[in-house]
């Protein structure tokens, strides 16, 4: 099984937060969908070359927060898309969201507008899978 899941030596970012977000980014985007198996925590690990307790402590944390979920001697599969919150918390979240992106975007110097571009892409990708 060939994963979507890449991972970048270079970020200083810890190597759990990466890949916890690389899973999440990969589910938004439409490259890992509701119901799709992950690589089992061992695979992954090899495919990545990182150790399993990191694999298999993200795995435990996407599964508390509900975006996967384990079926034991079967394997690790994205959890269906959850019950969409209230109209004005989404809002509200999307906007909390939107601001996060814009500040670290243009921290490490992207224009807002490349900011835009790059997502753009990103969900073009998602659209191909």
């Amino acid at each position: 099984m060939r994963t979507p899941i890449q991972l970048d030596p270079r970020d200083p970012t810890p190597i759990y937060a990466q890949l916890d977000r690389a899973v999440r980014v990969a589910i938004a985007t439409g490259t890992l969908k509701p119901g799709e198996q992950l690589p089992t925590v061992r695979q992954l690990a090899v495919d990545l070359r990182v150790n399993a307790n990191t694999v298999a402590k993200v795995y435990l944390a996407l599964e508390r927060d509900g975006v996967v979920a384990t079926k034991r001697g079967v394997g690790t599969f994205i959890a269906e898309a959850p019950p969409k919150p209230p109209a004005r918390q989404r809002d509200r979240h999307l906007d909390a969201l939107v601001g996060r992106f814009l500040t670290d975007g243009t921290t490490h110097g992207f224009t807002p507008r490349e900011l835009l571009e790059a997502l753009a892409r990103r969900v073009k990708e998602g659209e191909k899978s």
